[in-house]
């Protein structure tokens, strides 16, 4: 089953936040880590039903190994203060097409 690495942030008065640092702008949060979690694998699968970028692609990014995300500046930068966690990717139907 194909997976995304999820940023999981927590500030001292807030919930748990994640980002996909290879799914931009797609994010969710939740009152636990496992909430969290949770609402990651479930926002992954709603955000590919209707993907579009901000070029009109259509084409649900692909996943990039751990190592190829270790490789990226940004995400060195912004997994500084992360858990790094693996968010399985369920495809649809829908999602497929």
């Amino acid at each position: 089953m194909p997976h995304y690495i999820a940023l999981i942030h927590k500030e001292a008065d807030s919930s748990y936040g994640v980002s996909f640092p290879d799914v931009p702008g797609v994010v969710t949060a939740g009152g636990t880590i496992d909430e969290a979690m949770r609402r990651a694998a479930e926002v992954l699968v709603f955000a590919a039903e209707d993907w579009e970028d901000r070029d009109g692609n259509r084409r649900f990014p692909p996943p990039r190994t751990i190592d190829e995300l270790r490789a990226d500046a940004e995400f060195q930068e912004d997994a500084a203060d992360a858990v790094v966690a693996a968010i399985p990717f369920r495809v649809t139907a829908e999602a497929a097409e």
